[in-house]
């Protein structure tokens, strides 16, 4: 029994853990002469007392019967057969029943048709009874993931299937079955045809697991790695440098595992060194890996592209990745760590700094670095996230009054000079008031091009 399964004890649904308004809208079904039930994750869940996200009932009635019984709530339709119900700001699917027959009977042959026993059972708060055809209280009981009846046909009516049943193992702590397992190898190439943004749903739960490394185990034994991601396996055997005990994917695994529980740092840490095995070059006996960086985050943008992410997570995760080279050495002056503070703007520095951390820590063994990581860390916490100017913007002295000031008219030279102007005070922060930054520009330090 996985440690998941033992933290339930009676494998029953608690009634009084259901919320009110699914109990009201399963009556109101009901009431109606049809019949509804709590299924999927939300059953599974329950059973194993874990918290409920979703609240999914399936019901005899259809589209247009459930779009007029509850004409007085809000709702909308996205999926065929489906319509979502909205109250207090949290959405609840009602989904017709799957099947010719809707009798009732046809709850079972609608749970006949999802993916894994665990999400095939249906939970009748009137009779108070669970409906598990397909012995899923059982297979939650051992911990293992098993695709109702016959898996090729599972997987062929959805492939996302196929990803889905590795992310439920890693999340769960749950084996997959062997004649699962064997069907998702076979028909592993199917992932291809699912959509891109559905992967991406699916990998992010995955790199969001306490140990996304043992999920990207099971991806690589089982093929799918290679469907949706084959970038990353191009690191499985390319061994790095003195500075590295592992290959470029076990090291990335490594830093996954070492990463925070952050979206962000986890998508970094999967991306950070993905082009290494494309930039590798072996000079005077040593692999060197030169602007490995700016070229991870390049390939980090188009495998995000492809899996629909958001224009804004890719710019986060690519800043990340290009900048995750933090060569502290502990000569920089207070205007450096300032520069750098300002350089991986509008993102967080801490982000960057716990990211780095968690890179070197996979090296594999100790590195001066993390000393000098400490110690940058300390000097960014005593100049303060805020000290000092971050951007032009935040100058004593504005494009107007620099024009004035200097006699020039509108045009390049006036971000030229505040350029400049940023630049000093960064290094003298007390610099930047009106009328030091009047005296700067009086002074004749910009007697020539300030670029």
């Amino acid at each position: 029994m996985t440690d998941t399964a033992k933290k339930s004890s009676n494998y029953a649904v608690d009634p009084r853990c259901i919320p009110g308004f699914v109990l009201r809208v399963i009556d109101r079904l009901n009431n109606a002469g049809f019949n509804a039930c709590l299924v999927g994750g939300a059953v599974r869940d329950s059973l194993l007392a874990r918290p409920v996200i979703d609240w999914d009932i399936a019901t005899s009635a259809s589209n247009d019967e459930i779009n007029s019984i509850f004409s007085d709530i809000r709702h909308f339709s996205l999926k065929h057969e489906t319509v979502t119900l909205v109250y207090k700001g949290s959405h609840y699917e009602l989904t017709t029943m799957r099947g010719k027959d809707l009798s009732a009977n046809a709850i079972e042959e609608d749970l006949g048709h999802r993916d894994f026993t665990i999400n095939a059972m249906a939970y009748d708060p009137a009779m108070q009874v669970i409906i598990d055809p397909y012995n899923g209280k059982q297979d939650l009981q051992k911990g293992i993931i098993r695709a109702v009846k016959d898996p090729f046909e599972r997987f062929r009516e959805d492939p996302l299937r196929l990803i889905r049943a590795v992310r439920f193992s890693v999340e769960l702590g749950f084996r997959i079955d062997g004649s699962t397992m064997d069907a998702i190898i076979k028909m592993s190439h199917q992932l291809r045809f699912a959509a891109g943004e559905r992967i991406r749903e699916e990998l992010l739960k995955i790199l969001l697991v306490k140990r996304p490394s043992s999920g990207f185990k099971l991806l690589r034994k089982s093929g799918l790695l290679e469907a949706f991601l084959p970038e990353l396996l191009e690191g499985l055997y390319k061994r790095q440098n003195r500075h590295h005990c592992y290959t470029v994917f076990r090291h990335i695994m490594e830093t996954l595992d070492r990463a925070e529980q952050d979206p962000v740092l986890r998508l970094a840490a999967l991306f950070h060194d993905i082009a290494k095995p494309r930039v590798r070059q072996k000079i005077n006996g040593e692999f060197h890996f030169y602007r490995h960086a700016e070229e991870s985050a390049l390939l980090a943008a188009e495998i995000m592209g492809r899996l629909r992410f958001s224009n804004e997570m890719i710019r986060r995760v690519t800043n990340l990745v290009t900048h995750h080279m933090v060569e502290y050495d502990g000569k920089w002056s207070d205007g450096a760590v300032r520069r750098l503070v300002r350089r991986f703007q509008p993102d967080t520095i801490e982000h960057l700094l716990s990211f780095r951390r968690a890179d070197l820590l996979a090296h594999g063994f100790a590195d001066k670095d993390m000393d000098l990581l400490s110690e940058l860390e300390e000097r960014i916490c005593h100049l303060g996230r805020n000290a000092g100017v971050r951007e032009c913007r935040d100058l004593a002295l504005d494009g107007e009054k620099v024009m004035k000031i200097l006699g020039i008219p509108p045009g390049p030279d006036v971000g030229k000079v505040l350029d400049f102007l940023l630049e000093k005070i960064t290094d003298q922060p007390e610099l930047n008031t009106e009328d030091a930054l009047t005296n700067l520009l009086n002074g004749g330090i910009l007697s020539h091009n300030p670029a």
